[in-house]
């Protein structure tokens, strides 16, 4: 049986901040974001969006009557949750919809969770081939302040349906797994930002991408003449272009060069949003680059504690027809700009008890307000 993504999209919050603005107000040569990190933007969540809005944000632009009749696992992969206790993905029961008859579980696993729903999807598919499974990754990436990684921050959410026979992609069966009990980057309970070894973590990517790859050769004996493109979970563009460079180069293998470049576009745009990053490369490969029906995408999904995994699929003839291009084109074109009173006060304010929060009238999901401890979303009818 044939199983992969059947749709697939993301969405952002309004407004970013310039990289080069960041970088004049720190006092450092803009290059050092612009060259040294290949980001050129970062996406910058009001208060009125969390993982949950914008999850249900990006699913409501895929999402139709016969999906919502067929999905029954509902999987919400998120390292920046809003509860301990309650799953992001009960929210979406009332937000989308969604029939009572489902299965509604939020994952964790830094960055790679949504890999691991993947795997679990595919599974739940096979047990029950008329299924189709609604796969979310959604965070708000934040730092600090005058942090190492304040560069590196952005926020949104990626969301994809899973079902056999699916009209994007067939996703293969063999994968390379590499796992570590490290703490290069996380966050204990209690503490607002993440505690990060920069250093150590990026020699944890590109060391778990080698073990996975390796592993994923000596199963399925493919060569790099293989592939059309490998893309990567995206904390920043250049980590990502020097894995690629681990094993090849752009003499040798110019197209997969070409299709990376294409893959971080909007990343590049909207900077690391978590458990969505690798699959927001793969919009951007499938709609800014140049792949056709049966080409074989290599992805690589690291997340940090750690667990990587490379996996792979297969493009379905007339893919693009089911892409949304112009949508995510609006949505980065659309954008307000910030200034940095604007964007400082906006990733340090904690949102309080029972204020309502301001709402803006195009969006189609926002947080309403807390109330007695409970978060309260408005739908736009």
């Amino acid at each position: 049986m044939k199983i992969g993504i059947n749709q697939i999209s993301f969405y952002i919050p309004k407004y970013y901040l310039d990289l080069k603005t960041l970088a004049k107000a720190r006092g450092v040569d803009p290059l050092k974001y612009t060259n040294g990190l290949l980001q050129k933007k970062m996406s910058v969540a009001p208060l009125s969006q969390d993982p949950v809005s914008m999850g249900a944000n990006a699913a409501l632009q895929i999402l139709k009557s016969e999906d919502i009749k067929d999905i029954d696992l509902v999987l919400f992969s998120t390292e920046t949750g809003n509860d301990y206790s309650k799953s992001a993905s009960t929210h979406l029961l009332s937000l989308l919809g969604l029939k009572k008859e489902v299965r509604a579980i939020e994952l964790k696993q830094a960055c790679y969770a949504v890999t691991a729903a993947l795997y679990f999807a595919k599974g739940h598919i096979l047990q029950n081939p008329s299924s189709k499974v609604l796969v979310i990754g959604s965070d708000i990436a934040r730092y600090g302040l005058n942090s190492d990684g304040e560069p590196t921050q952005g926020a949104g959410a990626v969301a994809m349906i899973i079902a056999k026979n699916p009209k994007i992609m067939v996703l293969n069966d063999e994968y390379g797994i590499y796992s570590e009990d490290i703490y290069d980057f996380f966050r204990p309970n209690g503490s607002d930002y993440a505690v990060v070894d920069g250093k150590f973590s990026n020699e944890m990517y590109k060391k778990m991408f080698q073990e996975t790859f390796n592993r994923y050769q000596e199963k399925t004996h493919q060569t790099l003449n293989d592939f059309k493109a490998l893309i990567y979970h995206i904390p920043y563009s250049k980590i990502g272009l020097r894995s690629l460079q681990m094993i090849t180069n752009e003499s040798e293998k110019p197209e997969l060069f070409r299709n990376y470049q294409a893959s971080i576009k909007y990343n590049q745009e909207v900077g690391n949003i978590y458990t969505g990053s690798l699959f927001l490369s793969l919009i951007s490969l499938l709609e800014n680059g140049k792949l056709k029906a049966n080409d074989l995408v290599g992805m690589y999904s690291y997340g940090s504690g750690a667990v990587a995994e490379f996996f792979t699929g297969k493009l379905v003839r007339g893919y693009k027809k089911q892409l949304h291009k112009d949508f995510h084109k609006n949505l980065l074109k659309n954008r307000v700009k910030l200034n940095m009173k604007t964007y400082e006060s906006l990733i340090t304010t904690t949102i309080k008890q029972d204020i309502v929060l301001e709402l803006d009238k195009e969006v189609l999901v926002q947080l309403k307000c807390i109330e007695n401890q409970r978060r309260i979303y408005q739908k736009k009818d």
